[in-house]
């Protein structure tokens, strides 16, 4: 499935570009709008406090609804009772399973444009899409880093991962059991199948989260949380008092482009000559 995007194109020469999956009965565009309405303590956007980066939007298909025959909605998978995701969770795995994959060739898009600097990509996603941007990290594979000077390595990773409003889908699983759920082709690159651990390891993530979510509770993201750092992740986790199943504003933007500033940008301002260089990459 090639995935229509709304893009935020950068007001500034192109370093960066996060790619951000709208939640469940969203849109692309109406995504990328409220996104542009949330503001840090200073009252400025995302894009304006990062003008050199690209941002895209992809949009989902029309899903049937199982639980409601002839219903279609805006959804990454489908989901047969959101009060409780436990039921019926097979559902679940058939849309996740077409999504992931549309999303792993969306990266490889993308970093094509930036020159194969992985580490410049930010994977990100709110609700349902965050969900599926979890997921979709589970099962990607980068190219190896090649050398920089004096015989260092860039780590095999993204920039970083960002999700808010999120849980896990197919819990308490291991990670091997978590990827045999989707049974997702394995990356490749010239025939060879590419370590998934790795990235996993070393893309830093922000998991974000509001007490009073009444959709996805919070206990979810913190389990979601736990799950990733037994996984090996590198977590760093907020939740806030209040803002609902949204976008906390402004504390929740604050803690964002710190997050941003120091674990995607420290790399730039320590020297392109640092950067990961990554070989072609295919995953269709």
């Amino acid at each position: 499935m090639d995935l229509t995007v709304v893009i935020i194109p950068p007001s500034a020469p192109h370093t960066h570009t996060v790619i951000f999956l709208h939640g469940r009965g969203d849109s692309a565009k109406s995504c990328a709008s409220s996104l542009s309405y949330s503001r840090d303590s200073s009252r400025r956007s995302l894009s304006e406090i990062f003008p050199s980066f690209r941002w895209v939007f992809p949009q989902t298909k029309m899903r049937e609804c199982e639980a409601f025959p002839r219903h279609k909605m805006s959804q990454w998978f489908d989901i047969w009772n959101v009060s409780d995701f436990s039921q019926h969770e097979e559902l679940q795995a058939t849309g996740l399973r077409e999504s992931v994959a549309s999303i792993r060739r969306l990266l490889v898009s993308e970093a094509t444009i930036l020159g194969g600097q992985w580490d410049h990509l930010v994977l990100a996603g709110i609700s349902q899409g965050a969900a599926t941007s979890v997921h979709t990290l589970l099962n990607l594979g980068l190219p190896p880093a090649a050398e920089a000077l004096e015989d260092q390595q860039v780590p095999c990773a993204l920039g970083a991962f960002l999700g808010f409003s999120c849980r896990m889908p197919f819990p308490g699983r291991s990670l091997a059991e978590t990827r045999n759920v989707l049974s997702v082709e394995a990356p490749r690159d010239n025939n060879e199948v590419l370590d998934i651990d790795e990235i996993l390891r070393n893309t830093p993530m922000l998991l974000e989260h509001r007490v009073d979510d009444a959709l996805v509770p919070v206990e979810s993201g913190r389990g979601l949380r736990d799950t990733l750092r037994g996984f090996g992740a590198q977590v760093t986790w907020k939740e806030y008092r209040n803002g609902g199943h949204w976008f906390n504003s402004p504390a929740g933007i604050d803690n964002a482009v710190e997050f941003l500033n120091n674990h995607v940008l420290k790399k730039l301002n320590a020297g392109e000559i640092l950067s990961s260089q990554f070989h072609g990459l295919s995953l269709a």
